[in-house]
């Protein structure tokens, strides 16, 4: 399959992750981090707000069906965003917590992913809105990312994520010199992760997703 990006050793792919995971070997990828659906209805509400540049969000696909993790657990060492949602499908393993310094009234105060990189618990802070907020509907934080893609991989991993969404996990890569191939169903969103990988100057802060 030809990427629709691949350069500086970011690869991404505009296609099903069914039709890309069979052709990557597991024991190469260093981590897999990614953000998948899991089944929290975000078709009504999300789909008529607008993202910058007056366009609407596109539909998360698949995002109102139960999420089986089990393809992404032949993985050796993996995060997975929204654990708490299909926790009945993954076996022992820790937490990771995003914890938002200035949440909306009525959102989540926190975000977790599981993880079978620690038993433990891990927690990052930070704005739920920093600067470019708004590109997908279920946003994180590059800052986010970094922290994890730094902590628990090493320069020149092989970084997987087969729901890349706006790119925050192929900047952090970027930024930090990890390899990556990101997969992405919805060919508006793998436009705006080029963009933000294109862009001179990178947000070193902890910027958005």
């Amino acid at each position: 399959m030809t990427p629709y990006y691949d350069r500086d050793g970011i690869t991404i792919y505009h296609a099903r992750c069914e039709d890309v995971l069979p052709s990557i070997d597991p024991a190469t990828v260093g981590l897999l981090l990614t953000d998948p659906p899991y089944g929290i209805n975000l078709d009504t509400d999300y789909a008529g707000r607008k993202m910058r540049g007056g366009k609407t969000y596109a539909q998360v696909a698949h995002d109102a069906q139960d999420f089986d993790p089990s393809v992404l657990l032949t993985y050796r060492r993996c995060v997975l965003w929204g654990g708490n949602n299909f926790s009945d499908a993954l076996p022992p393993g820790g937490w990771m917590v995003w914890r938002k310094t200035n949440p909306h009234p009525f959102a989540s105060e926190c975000e977790l992913a599981w993880t079978n990189l620690t038993r433990t618990i891990r927690s990052y802070a930070s704005t739920i809105r920093p600067d470019g907020f708004g590109l997908h509907p279920t946003q994180k934080p590059v800052g986010l990312m970094r922290w994890i893609v730094d902590r628990w991989t090493e320069p020149g991993d092989l970084v997987l994520d087969p729901y890349m969404g706006s790119g925050p996990v192929a900047q952090a890569c970027y930024e930090l010199g990890r390899r990556y191939i990101g997969i992405e169903l919805v060919e508006d969103y793998c436009a705006i992760a080029v963009s933000r990988l294109s862009q001179q100057t990178l947000d070193l802060t902890g910027g958005a997703a």
